[in-house]
């Protein structure tokens, strides 16, 4: 496990740090605080605090301590990709109000996260989410179903 955590933490921070310089770049958008490169650059703050968290989680771990476990470790990884895949299938047909709290609380159980905290960030996330976007950059999420009552 410390040399998979070591190369995805090292290929997160190298995807971060283009993303970061890239984003530089992105021009001011007129009548709004934030510019277009807002966004990608909080991104790219996100995705380098993984990357150097992963790199020094590797080199903490003692020796041997990632021995493959079969399914306890696999699982989590596929309920994610299988989020993602059903985001994007779903989220214009449904809504992002809907399936994303959906999506987040299916992480959070096969994350081993309690309930009370799974439902608590899973709603609380969306709804944060939602706002940043719609009210913060303007850009709005799909409606889905909801649209005929917003």
């Amino acid at each position: 496990m410390q040399s998979v955590d070591r190369g995805v933490g090292l290929g997160l921070t190298l995807l971060a740090l283009v993303v970061l310089f890239t984003a530089r770049a992105f021009p001011d958008v007129p009548g709004q605080k934030l510019g277009a490169g807002f966004l990608p650059m909080l991104v790219g703050a996100g995705l380098l605090l993984c990357g150097l968290a992963l790199v020094a989680r590797s080199r903490r771990a003692p020796a041997g301590s990632g021995a493959a476990r079969g399914v306890e470790q696999v699982l989590p990884a596929l309920v994610v990709m299988a989020a993602v895949a059903a985001y994007i299938t779903l989220a214009e047909r449904l809504g992002f109000l809907i399936v994303a709290p959906l999506v987040l609380l299916a992480v959070f159980k096969a994350l081993r996260v309690g309930w009370r905290a799974a439902l608590l960030w899973a709603v609380g996330g969306t709804l944060v989410v939602h706002v940043v976007f719609y009210k913060l950059l303007r850009v709005p999420l799909p409606w889905g179903v909801l649209r005929p009552f917003y």
